[in-house]
């Protein structure tokens, strides 16, 4: 029996129509996640980082019991050529003793980046300080700003998660995957997927 060639063309068409939709919905599910399904790896843009970041301030903290550390505006610096991430943020140190004006400035700290897979996260990994810079501060204080800086790295940001993968996240295609290495880009980072 002769197909009629209006009849090809209506069966080529809807076959298209169905791979279009069924190409947009995999596109749709993996640009919302990050997931790119053809390289195995999790993408999260510099802007989601930065968002991620953005809620963990303004942060306050003490130290010593005498000063009183305020930090806001944080600015997220990708260092692709270390593997690391810089956060840079503005200081506010006050002396609860004194009734002294406060001392401004930058704090600057540098982070590595690990999975945590029992909170499914993508955390700040050992976050040290880069760099103080204090306006009118004496360099003699160097010393004890660079510890205060360690001191915010420890309860600010150590261990904070930029990412938390859902349940559903580490399940493609049916089966059981892992978050393995991260890499830092420029403009945001790559977490290889690992199937289990």
């Amino acid at each position: 029996m002769k197909t009629k060639p209006n009849a090809i063309r209506a069966t080529r068409a809807a076959a298209r129509f169905v791979l279009c939709g069924a190409l947009a919905a995999l596109g749709s599910a993996g640009a919302r996640a990050g997931y790119n399904v053809w390289t195995g790896d999790y993408t999260f843009s510099r802007q989601e980082l930065q968002e991620a970041i953005d809620k963990r301030f303004p942060a306050r903290l003490r130290y010593g019991q005498v000063l009183d550390v305020r930090l806001a505006n944080p600015r997220l610096v990708l260092d692709d050529a270390g593997n690391r991430v810089s956060t840079q943020m503005d200081a506010q140190v006050s002396n609860t003793l004194l009734p002294a004006p406060p001392i401004t400035g930058k704090l600057s700290l540098s982070s590595g980046l690990r999975y945590d897979p029992d909170k499914r996260a993508v955390l700040l990994d050992n976050p040290s300080v880069e760099r103080v810079q204090v306006d009118g501060m004496p360099a003699q204080y160097g010393e004890q700003l660079n510890a205060i800086g360690a001191v915010v790295a420890q309860q600010v940001l150590r261990d904070y998660p930029l990412y938390t993968f859902t349940p559903e996240q580490l399940r493609v295609a049916g089966k059981d995957i892992e978050p393995g290495a991260i890499t830092v880009l420029p403009d945001g980072i790559k977490v290889r997927i690992n199937t289990r």
